[in-house]
């Protein structure tokens, strides 16, 4: 019997993993794609609201930056998975996690314009 399932350069290689490791792996994409689609949904907020008023076009990078950065995140959650089970099937170490560090940083990184832009605009109306 020929297994069926899709992609091949996954299911077509070694063996059948046990199944609660092989189910942690597709939460954990899963996971990762959930917090693609907030990044998207947060961008799409942000660049709602700063067509309401006049926002800064500070706003309106950050909400592209947040829309690309959650389209960027869902498709490391499919290569991450497909390099993980693969490792499953062939029983191999599983990859180190590499979006992460790049999560954390871009968090960073906008929470440190933010408040830069905050103090900016706290200075400017105290004058």
């Amino acid at each position: 019997m020929t297994d069926a399932r899709r992609p091949r350069s996954v299911y077509g290689v070694g063996e059948e993993p046990e199944v609660q490791a092989s189910l942690a792996n597709e939460r954990t994409a899963l996971s990762w794609i959930r917090t693609g689609m907030a990044l998207v949904a947060g961008g799409v907020a942000l660049a709602t609201l700063a067509s309401f008023g006049e926002l800064p076009v500070i706003i309106l990078a950050i909400a592209a930056l947040s829309s690309l950065g959650g389209a960027g995140l869902a498709v490391w959650a499919l290569v991450s998975w497909h390099r993980s089970e693969k490792a499953l099937r062939l029983r191999e170490p599983l990859p180190a996690p590499a979006a992460l560090p790049w999560l954390v940083g871009g968090v960073i990184a906008v929470a440190l314009v933010l408040a830069a832009f905050a103090g900016f605009q706290a200075l400017e109306s105290a004058t």
